[in-house]
């Protein structure tokens, strides 16, 4: 399978469903909520609508997995996965910080990730062993290596409100050591911006691969480090991630186990 081909189409996919996004940005999205913070709108559903007949009119044998309650189970070897906008709050409240993220996996791993900023016309990608690029210019992650001059990038779980695991105590825990932390409120944003070394790390968790598998090879790309919270080798599968240039990595890990 050529991964050039699967690239033109993921871009193709994403700016047009990325363009639909630009044209209904600010008007009204018809919310719907999934659970008592987790909300969809019309638009989300749109958005994976236009994705998927993309990839299906092009690959009609592939497997596709979509954030809205998409799952075309076919050549399991050749899997899409899409969020139709990330960062979903953002955009019902007319705040300009989502994007579309299209990942596609060949036998477990990652081989072209594609995420598209529409408002900031920022098209964000990497195919696996020929680097990572935003509008066509190479992109690499920061060369900091202190805690202290780190500025960071999290989110926190829509389950927050019932679980004790919600990232609060790891949050404490960086606020104190690095020298900033941001939220943006969309994963994918915050992934891909710490490839192009606007952050310096990214941790999360409670994720989805829908929200990880294109900014985890953004990283890879970019010259820096993706794993668990114990240092492990990560996968989209996985629920927790650590993101970094690599140069901080080791101290990401040391601080989300202190006590």
């Amino acid at each position: 399978m050529d991964n050039e081909k699967i690239l033109t189409i993921a871009r193709e996919a994403a700016l047009t469903a990325g363009n639909y996004l630009k044209e209904c940005f600010g008007r009204e999205s018809g919310i719907e909520y999934k659970g008592d913070i987790d909300l969809v709108t019309e638009r989300d559903k749109e958005s994976q609508t236009i994705i998927y007949k993309m990839i299906k009119e092009n690959f009609p044998l592939h497997s596709i997995l979509g954030e809205e309650d998409l799952n075309v189970e076919k050549d399991k070897e050749m899997l899409w996965l899409i969020d139709p906008i990330d960062g979903t709050t953002n955009f019902a409240r007319s705040l300009p910080a989502f994007c579309v993220s299209i990942a596609f996996m060949r036998e477990g791993r990652v081989q072209v990730g594609v995420v598209y900023i529409p408002l900031l016309d920022e098209m964000f990608y990497a195919v696996r062993g020929l680097g990572a690029f935003l509008n066509k210019k190479p992109i690499h992650v920061s060369k900091e290596k202190e805690m202290g001059k780190s500025l960071l990038a999290t989110g926190f779980p829509y389950d927050r409100r019932e679980s004790k695991i919600n990232n609060v105590d790891h949050f404490n825990k960086f606020i104190v050591r690095a020298l900033g932390i941001r939220r943006m409120g969309a994963a994918a944003m915050d992934i891909c911006y710490t490839a192009a070394g606007r952050f310096d790390g990214f941790w999360e968790l409670k994720l989805f691969p829908w929200d990880t598998a294109a900014g985890l090879l953004m990283v890879e790309e970019a010259g820096g480090k993706v794993t668990d919270f114990s240092g492990n080798p990560f996968d989209p599968f996985m629920k927790e991630c650590i993101a970094s240039n690599g140069l901080i990595h080791s101290q990401m890990v040391e601080i989300i186990h202190s006590e």
